[in-house]
């Protein structure tokens, strides 16, 4: 075994040791609403730093997300009451956030109130991959059609006539790249579990999308606003770019690469991610940064949590494509980045962004984070056990 490939393996050691043994049973015995009554159910939105539910508003698109999260719990080898908590989530999300039509709305009060009826793109998509994943471990059939009723509005409602999707009307601009992202990664989910052709041609149509539109062909970034037209925003937003989603799209790019066996989308994956490790990363601190602009000068030089689980996803799958171990060293920095922001005095919580100074924000941890990390180590944890069974 490598030095690289060694260090990947204690560092997934720890961090699957954190969510087995701390994170998991923090998020289902205090993360989940276990109250009874009208109203109560699903997941809280966020834990304060002793280990306290907030009963605050509930986003559309956490929810999918925890249920994700426990989801991938069977294969993480969690002992614990992975089924119970994925139901817990799926019957609160079905009976209180789906629309009549289908579409998943933006926000609910405490009580199950609802405080905004928007579908927006982003929250279907993370709709559908908390669908495809809860339909992978369950075996509910019934869920195949719930996410083909939300893709199929989706196409109905919401498709540009340049490809690509409005954000929640066709009057919203600037046009995201990121939901497209999210959206790309659940119709790989779907495609692995599910015959029907349309999940693979959607996650052709947005990949080739990236691949001509997203990208900046001259720095290999992936810009975030654009125009109706697939411009790029007037003005700075449309020269801002993400080394998160670098690291994200690339390993979305690299598995869609293998798929379609193109090289050419696999070749700018690996350039993304060596643009933000080059240039996306304060070495100082460990951390890929929040947001560059196309100078290559910093937007934003925070550091949230984010963005330190996409750097091991890319670096881990990245190493197994292609075989070259320098890949291993961008998943051992995320890996160690990431491990900062998960040293709380409760454990099981995280901290989520990380200040420029190199001291964090105070406050509470955000159940949304849970999606990133319990998928880095999902991905972490099957490339290192994959590479070590062939030594």
């Amino acid at each position: 075994m490598t030095d690289a490939l060694a260090d990947a393996a204690r560092l997934r050691d720890l961090l699957k040791g954190w969510a087995l043994g701390t994170a998991y049973p923090l998020w289902w015995t205090v993360g989940a609403d276990h109250r009874t009554g009208a109203g109560a159910g699903g997941f809280f939105e966020t834990l304060d730093q002793s280990g306290q539910a907030q009963d605050s508003p509930r986003r559309g698109r956490v929810l999918p997300r925890q249920i994700y999260a426990f989801a991938a719990a069977r294969d993480l080898g969690w002992n614990g009451p992975w089924r119970q908590a994925v139901d817990h989530g799926l019957s609160y999300y079905l009976d209180v956030y789906r629309r009549p039509d289908g579409l998943f709305r933006a926000l609910v009060g405490p009580g199950g109130v609802c405080l905004d009826d928007t579908a927006a793109l982003y929250d279907q998509a993370f709709a559908l991959f908390a669908l495809a994943n809860a339909c992978a471990v369950t075996g509910v059939n019934e869920l195949r059609a719930v996410a083909v009723a939300v893709r199929d509005t989706l196409l109905a409602t919401l498709k540009t006539p340049l490809g690509g999707f409005n954000e929640s009307t066709p009057t919203d601009p600037p046009l995201h790249s990121n939901p497209h992202m999210h959206l790309f990664e659940a119709c790989l989910a779907w495609n692995q579990i599910d015959p029907d052709p349309v999940w693979r041609a959607l996650a052709d149509e947005i990949a080739q999308l990236a691949l001509t539109r997203f990208i900046d062909p001259k720095t290999g970034a992936l810009r975030e606003f654009f125009a109706a037209d697939w411009t790029p925003a007037p003005g700075v937003a449309g020269r801002i770019w993400e080394p998160g989603h670098q690291y994200e799209w690339g390993w979305l790019l690299l598995r869609w690469g293998q798929l379609a066996a193109r090289p050419d989308a696999m070749a700018a994956a690996l350039r993304m991610i060596d643009l933000a490790e080059t240039a996306g990363c304060d070495a100082e601190r460990g951390v890929a940064i929040n947001a560059l602009l196309d100078d290559m000068n910093a937007h934003d030089a925070g550091a949230r949590l984010w963005p330190q689980t996409e750097r091991i996803k890319a670096g881990a799958l990245a190493a197994e494509i292609t075989g070259d171990p320098r890949w291993w060293g961008v998943a051992v920095e995320g890996a160690e980045g990431l491990l900062q922001y998960l040293r709380t005095p409760v454990p099981g919580l995280w901290r989520d962004k990380l200040k420029p100074d190199g001291s964090f924000v105070e406050e509470a941890a955000p159940a949304s984070s849970f999606y990133h990390i319990v998928c880095a180590i999902a991905e972490l944890d099957r490339v290192v056990t994959a590479q070590t069974a062939e030594l």
